[in-house]
């Protein structure tokens, strides 16, 4: 079953984003194994990043192999705090 996440990082930028992206996705233009969406655009009061992932797993697999490990150590221009998250299974999935 698909697996859905929301990032909410109160006061993000684009700048921000950019750098945490460039430091965690495999290149600009291709997602993480497993993760088949990724959204993300200005939102109220800071960035809001939507992916979708295969399953849970998969997302899991993402967030402790790759996301957390490299957050952990520090991006450079990055997220400056941990953001408010969102989970969900995906009841329904339309293209």
């Amino acid at each position: 079953m698909a697996y859905g996440i929301v990032h909410h990082f109160p006061g993000g930028t684009k700048e921000q984003y950019e750098a945490t992206l460039a430091a965690v996705h495999p290149t600009r233009d291709s997602l993480p194994e497993g993760q088949f969406f990724h959204a993300a655009g200005p939102s109220a009061g800071g960035w809001t990043i939507v992916a979708f992932h295969d399953s849970r797993e998969s997302w899991e697999r993402f967030r402790d192999g790759v996301l957390m490990p490299r957050l952990e150590r520090g991006v450079e221009g990055g997220f400056a705090t941990p953001p408010q998250e969102t989970a969900l299974e995906v009841d329904n999935l339309q293209p």
